[in-house]
């Protein structure tokens, strides 16, 4: 079992995304799965969120229609497996787990 889940929720976000992103592949901590949950997004934010899927393997990209924040989160809790959970605003970046 995966230790830690982190689920992102995705929209319109495409400014900050890689920032957000980069600090969460670059843990120390590797026993971590991300799940990238696109909420209908407009932008570039989706073709960013596959990249990073494409090019590391404890990401995980799934899409919804458009549902608000609290909807996103949900539905990525379904795709999580690890013991623990962490929720991400796209817009905060994570300092690496010791």
């Amino acid at each position: 079992m995966t230790k830690i889940s982190i689920i992102v929720p995705i929209y319109n976000v495409e400014k900050y995304l890689k920032r957000s992103l980069d600090s969460l592949v670059n843990q120390t901590l590797k026993d971590i799965e991300i799940i990238l949950v696109d909420d209908g997004s407009t932008d570039n934010s989706y073709k960013i969120a596959e990249g990073y899927k494409k090019n590391y393997s404890n990401v995980m990209l799934v899409t919804k229609e458009n549902g608000g924040l609290s909807d996103a989160r949900n539905f990525g809790l379904q795709y999580a497996s690890g013991e623990y959970m962490q929720l991400v605003v796209t817009l905060n970046m994570l300092i690496p787990l010791l």
